[in-house]
């Protein structure tokens, strides 16, 4: 009975450490997400802007 008992507080003291990880994981995910986001649109910006400049002077 012992041996149950110390097997499940060591499952449940491993999920609990495991979420602060997890939440740290996800986060740091987040934030490489948002980074790449805003370098294409950083990097794709001024080459699209200057494609619909053009545009826009020869329909005009």
């Amino acid at each position: 009975m012992a041996a149950i008992r110390f097997t499940i507080a060591m499952i449940q003291s491993r999920i609990i450490s495991d979420r602060g990880a997890n939440l740290v994981e996800y986060a740091l995910l987040l934030v490489l997400i948002a980074l790449v986001a805003i370098a294409a649109v950083a990097s794709l910006g001024s080459g699209t802007s200057s494609h619909y400049s053009e545009i826009t002077s020869q329909l005009g």
